[in-house]
């Protein structure tokens, strides 16, 4: 009888889950059917001619943006894009860009390759390549005229300072360093920058510096995850193996379906489990970067130290699609070995009025403990040992670092100073009342939303010629008071404007090396790895 009873359940439980997936199945195909007529119906009627393509990537990107930001999908073109991003290797010119309606800004020029040996600078605007002028070109067609086989010639047309220049040119096997840096800060002490985790490249680029460095007498180590944004998992677990034991859980994955959960471990011998290390996070760290300073901080391996990361407790994988398309999509969250997620937005919540996502740091915080008892947080990115005393940035501030106004103020700095000693160069108050003054009479691109609200009012005033002297004097106040807000993150922004243009005169590396002798956080890290006993008690309870 007993087995008759778990036979029945059973068998109930079999019926509801089929029941579910048949319900779920018919769904989706429901859905699929309605958008095939519905497209079908928009193509054969709509007034104006359709591009299919375009229409169905948009309305895909826009149903995968309302999930979360990692979610994403990829046309043939862009897939190609992402595997740079991931790999670090691809056949280009050796620079990194943005794009506007001139053609290809130049943001940055790595050393070395085709485009720092032609002359090119940051700031340049590639117009024409090989006599097709980009004006004429879709956006996404921009990236594929500067890519190609090496040895592939190019002729470049740009735009310096309203100078037009020729530049002709060979595309170069482009390979990008994870580990663009590392060097002895004195007799002892080590630094060791990771920009980025590529695939395979960034564990054997931190292995092949820490080795470097231990043959030059490296006894301590400053780490430096700053503004890194992650990328493989695999090499974060590997990266953290460099410094703990073997068989070690580093970081556990949680998903809705099994495969999607798994506990990631140490397998490999370690470099060093005893140098004492000090490892650098910023609220542009993320990802892989929360995963290794993590990892090190609930082991009590390291003291972590600066400002609280970014906060992405999310993995994402790739899926192939069709005709050589695929996706990206957020599969599971990850925890810290001592049971934490560090997520920080809670996409799952999201207000489906307003569009807000709230932040799992604003409830309830979980406490948990590191291997020594040391209390840690849950939520809201990893947080440092030692906090670094920086001003909080204000919104005003934050919309200013997502323009590109530092850019442009650099690329008019160096065009005007072009023989700049950087060696001891500091962005001081004087300078910072400069970049004031051109917020306030030469930018275009750093604007509020306030701003943007009353442009718009304005523009819907009939006749509203009559009012321009009104219109301008009001937008002059808002300009000001802007310029008033982010004058309270000045120690923040003029670290930004400082490291933006010393790179365009010595490149990131110059930065750098600039930052051993005057990065104010790299230096409170050799203080305290100079105090053995400060940095003893910082990892015991």
């Amino acid at each position: 009888m007993k087995n008759r009873k778990v036979l029945f359940f059973s068998a109930l439980i079999i019926i509801s889950l089929l029941f579910s997936f048949q319900s779920r199945f018919f769904e989706i195909a429901k859905q699929i059917e309605i958008y095939n007529n519905l497209f079908k119906e928009l193509n054969i009627n709509y007034i104006d001619e359709i591009n299919p393509g375009e229409l169905t990537n948009k309305a895909i990107k826009n149903t995968l943006k309302s999930l979360d930001p990692y979610t994403n999908f990829y046309d043939e073109q862009e897939v190609e894009d992402a595997r740079i991003r991931r790999e670090g290797e691809y056949g280009g010119i050796g620079i990194t860009t943005f794009y506007t309606k001139k053609g290809i800004v130049i943001a940055e020029v790595y050393k070395g390759f085709s485009a720092d040996k032609a002359g090119l600078k940051a700031g340049d605007i590639i117009t024409t390549v090989n006599d097709q002028k980009l004006v004429e070109l879709e956006k996404s067609q921009y990236s594929q005229m500067i890519k190609g086989t090496p040895n592939k010639e190019l002729s470049l047309i740009i735009l310096r300072n309203n100078i037009v220049k020729k530049i002709s040119l060979k595309l170069d096997k482009v390979i990008v360093n994870p580990v663009p840096f590392y060097d002895m800060i004195d007799a002892e002490t080590g630094y060791i920058i990771l920009t980025r985790f590529t695939s395979q490249k960034a564990t054997q680029q931190v292995s092949k510096a820490f080795s470097e460095l231990k043959e030059k007498g490296m006894k301590k180590l400053v780490f430096d995850l700053r503004s890194n944004p992650g990328g493989s998992l695999f090499d974060a677990v590997n990266i953290t193996n460099l410094f703990i034991p073997k068989g070690l859980k580093v970081v556990d994955t949680r998903g809705k379906i099994k495969k999607n959960s798994r506990t990631y471990k140490t397998n490999q011998e370690p470099l060093d489990t005893e140098i004492p290390i000090v490892v650098l996070i910023n609220g542009r760290s993320a990802s892989a970067s929360e995963i290794v300073s993590g990892a090190l901080q609930d082991y009590d391996r390291a003291v972590i130290m600066g400002e609280r990361s970014f906060g992405k407790g999310l993995v994402q994988r790739y899926f192939k699609l069709n005709y050589g398309t695929q996706m990206k999509a957020t599969i599971s969250k990850y925890y810290t070995p001592s049971g934490r997620c560090i997520q920080e937005l809670d996409y799952a919540n999201r207000d489906a009025k307003t569009g807000k996502v709230p932040k799992f740091s604003d409830g309830a915080v979980n406490l948990f403990t590191t291997r020594n008892g040391r209390t840690v947080y849950e939520g809201g990115g990893v947080t440092p040992d030692i906090k670094m005393d920086f001003s909080k940035k204000n919104t005003a501030t934050k919309k200013l670092l997502k323009s590109r106004a530092i850019f442009n103020f650099a690329t008019d700095f160096t065009n005007e100073n072009p023989n700049l000693n950087t060696e001891n160069y500091l962005f001081k108050t004087t300078d910072f009342n400069n970049f004031k003054e051109y917020l306030l009479n030469k930018d275009t691109v750093f604007v509020t939303k306030e701003e943007q609200l009353f442009k718009t009012a304005y523009l819907s005033v009939k006749n509203n010629v009559t009012i321009l002297p009104e219109y301008n004097a009001i937008s002059q106040k808002l300009k000001e008071e802007k310029v008033s807000k982010i004058a309270l993150n000045e120690d923040v922004l003029s670290k930004e404007i400082q490291n933006e243009i010393i790179e365009r005169y010595t490149y990131k590396e110059g930065v750098f090396k600039h930052q051993l002798k005057n990065d104010e956080t790299i230096s409170k890290a050799l203080d305290l790895l100079k105090n053995q006993k400060k940095y003893n008690t910082i990892l015991t309870k």
